[in-house]
């Protein structure tokens, strides 16, 4: 399922993309080993101050499995400001319809058994999020996409039918792995090609109703960490609540922890907070 998050709606889901923030943290700074600023487990770099549009992957328990990010290139973008020796000294392709695509990952330690992989080494997840991140930009009248990616990724596109029509510049040393910039249309025909690929039909983006319990998560959790006291106890009463949110199946399940939540959140302390949460306990045993 895909969540599309930009300036206009990124207020209503501080906590999905904290989320992803984290995602990134483990993906780029833990597993791959980039050289990127990691800050109390979370990867932001000055990209994300500028109202990206971020493409997010979740399962059906709700968690960030994926996500990418967006970036107009009439503006600073990572092609020309970060990786410009790419370029070998042209200037960067610059247009309203040309937009560029970075911080693509998967969380593959949470890909389930079912849904992992479609075909070789590429995942459901992966193909959801390439599948997102073309039809969304496609509907915002974008063409085309400029992305920074690694000879992994880039066999990872080919495999996955969504090889790049072409290249800008020379593929460069960057840190560990050579970098190459690929170019991508968002036509229907490669998004056609990876739906095929994958087995994916339909929409992949989250309806309204999966959209509405989002909202009431970060409600819920937004209320609990309003609460006065220790950060980690805090932590630990955001972690259960979460939990309780992900485990409910019902509107009424979902409802009677936002009733908790809530009623937690006006006791204004963590320990009778704690309390509460004891007594609510006992009175559904």
């Amino acid at each position: 399922m895909i969540v599309v998050i930009d300036s206009l709606n990124r207020h209503e889901f501080p906590e999905l993309l904290d989320e992803m923030f984290r995602l990134r943290a483990r993906v780029f700074g833990g597993r791959l080993g980039w050289e990127v600023e990691v800050t109390d487990g979370r990867e932001i770099d000055a990209f994300d101050a500028l109202d990206p549009l971020y493409v997010i992957g979740l399962d059906e328990e709700g968690h960030v499995i994926s996500c990418a990010r967006a970036l107009q290139t009439t503006g600073p973008h990572m092609l020309a400001d970060v990786f410009s020796a790419i370029l070998h000294g042209e200037p960067p392709l610059r247009s309203a319809n040309l937009w560029e695509s970075t911080r693509f990952c998967v969380d593959t330690e949470r890909l389930t058994l079912g849904r992992g992989s479609v075909k070789g080494t590429v995942s459901h997840a992966t193909c959801e999020l390439m599948i997102g991140s073309l039809e969304y930009l496609r509907s915002c009248g974008i063409t085309d996409i400029v992305t920074v990616i690694d000879p992994v990724m880039d066999r990872v596109l080919k495999r996955s039918e969504n090889a790049p029509y072409g290249y800008v510049g020379e593929t460069t040393p960057m840190g560990k792995v050579p970098a190459m910039a690929a170019l991508l249309d968002t036509g229907e025909e490669r998004v056609e090609r990876v739906r095929a690929f994958a087995g994916i039909a339909g929409s992949v983006f989250a309806d309204q109703v999966a959209l509405g319990r989002l909202r009431l998560r970060e409600e819920v959790l937004a209320a609990v960490r309003r609460m006065e006291g220790a950060p980690q106890a805090v932590a630990d009463l955001v972690d259960y609540i979460d939990g309780q949110l992900r485990a409910a199946t019902t509107d009424g399940e979902r409802e009677a922890v936002r009733r908790l939540a809530l009623g937690l959140s006006a006791t204004g302390g963590v320990q009778a907070a704690w309390r509460a949460t004891r007594q609510a306990l006992a009175g559904a045993a």
